[in-house]
């Protein structure tokens, strides 16, 4: 246990100091700020909440994520370090684990950095816009939801830097395969699988409560319903009164108002993402440990 810790702190100590990751965190904070208040008065509680998330699901941190988690099997500064490590007697999966461990940390404790605070300000602060029920059980089962991802983007990049061993190649195979592969099961609507598809229902998450594991409020589908209808009423008015009927524009349903779901299963999601990260790892030690270095 103790040399798992001594890599661990020394690797976090050197991403600590890192600019990409400082960079990251301040690109992060700006651009949910800049979320926070493009919405403020017009977003419900849950769609808010929901938008904050989905930079960190979908893109653009996806990228910065890969590039820390492909790193330190590709880099000859962490070949070396891997090298004096292991003339030691400590195992290959424990220098592996470290640094696994370390980037999840940085990666997860940069999240809840930026994104708790905001989340709080939406659920506390008086705003204009309609009322809406969001639970304790659903910001938290929504941020585990989407530390789960990010975790599965960690060893998806650990494990292709691995194979790969070449930084820029690892990345640019990530991409061509995560984006694609994503948009074909969002296709098929499966939130346990996509991260497209997941930002859209985490309204749903975000309305649930711990006993009863439904929405208390409409979908969003309804609030559409009820729009069109009253086009409708306005259209039949404006004829009775004697004027030509007024083609109203319809109101074209929003980002998450695409969602069809009225229920979230919490532990298939949680099934769906993890399961996978944990075999990306295994591979991932599987094949550092038969690599000659």
């Amino acid at each position: 246990m103790l040399p798992f810790l001594a890599i661990f702190r020394h690797d976090l100590r050197i991403l600590l100091k890192s600019w990409l990751l400082r960079s990251w965190f301040v690109a992060a904070a700006l651009l949910t700020l800049l979320l926070l208040m493009a919405s403020w008065a017009e977003l419900r509680t849950a769609p808010l909440i929901a938008s904050l998330m989905v930079p960190w699901l979908v893109f653009p941190w996806f990228v910065v994520v890969m590039v820390l988690g492909v790193n330190p099997l590709t880099g000859a500064r962490s070949e070396a370090l891997a090298d004096g490590f292991l003339s030691r007697p400590i195992a290959r999966h424990e220098y592996l684990l470290a640094i696994w461990a370390a980037r999840v940390a940085v990666v997860l404790g940069n999240f809840a950095i930026v994104t708790a605070p905001a989340v709080c300000a939406a659920m506390l602060a008086k705003r204009t816009a309609p009322a809406d029920h969001v639970t304790l059980y659903g910001v938290v089962a929504s941020m585990t939801v989407v530390a789960v991802v990010l975790t599965l983007q960690v060893s998806l990049a650990f494990l292709m830097g691995t194979l790969l061993r070449k930084a820029l190649l690892a990345v640019v195979a990530l991409l061509f395969l995560w984006y694609p592969v994503n948009m074909v099961l969002h296709t098929f609507r499966l939130e346990a699988f996509s991260p497209i598809t997941l930002s859209k229902t985490l309204p749903t998450l975000l309305r649930q409560s711990w006993h009863s594991g439904k929405t208390d409020l409409p979908s969003p589908a309804s609030e559409l319903e009820i729009e069109e209808l009253r086009r409708q009423a306005a259209t039949f008015l404006s004829v009775l009164s004697g004027g030509m009927a007024e083609e109203v524009p319809r109101q074209k349903p929003g980002f998450f108002d695409e969602n069809p779901l009225r229920e979230f299963s919490l532990t298939k999601v949680l099934f769906g993402y993890g399961v996978p990260a944990i075999v990306a790892l295994g591979l991932a030690l599987l094949a550092f440990w038969r690599r000659d270095l």
